[in-house]
């Protein structure tokens, strides 16, 4: 199982643009990063995998967030872009040694905690306005 960390997360400003990274130690094939609001379902935003770098974002996020990955530093990347007081949340990076996370799958298939056996321990976002 691999072993993930957040960091990134903090305190930022309506407006400003936010990179939240996921550090992994081990093997995995795609890597997801969900939000969780209070009160909320924890959702799915965006993936990626590691082999050829085909990646989802999810409608929520689409046009304002990139997400990225480094094989040599095993380390996926989101970044934020015009942050809103919507986005406060605890973003959890998540992967999975089998999933391969692409459109096609998404196409009948809304992304699913479940989905993924390894998960970080969370970093908090919090937008003033």
């Amino acid at each position: 199982q691999v072993q993930l960390v957040e960091s990134g997360g903090g305190l930022v400003q309506t407006g400003d643009s936010l990179t939240l990274s996921c550090k992994a130690s081990g093997f995995y094939n795609a890597i997801a990063w969900f939000r969780q609001a209070p009160g909320k379902e924890r959702e799915g935003i965006s993936c990626i995998n590691r082999s050829d770098g085909t990646k989802y974002l999810a409608n929520s996020v689409r046009g304002r967030s990139t997400i990225s990955r480094d094989n040599d530093k095993d380390t996926v990347s989101l970044r934020m872009d015009s942050v809103t007081p919507e986005n406060p949340a605890v973003y959890y990076c998540a992967a999975d040694s089998m999933l391969y996370c692409d459109n096609d799958w998404l196409q009948d298939h809304k992304m699913s905690p479940k989905d993924f056996t390894s998960w970080g321990q969370g970093t908090q976002v919090t937008v003033s306005s």
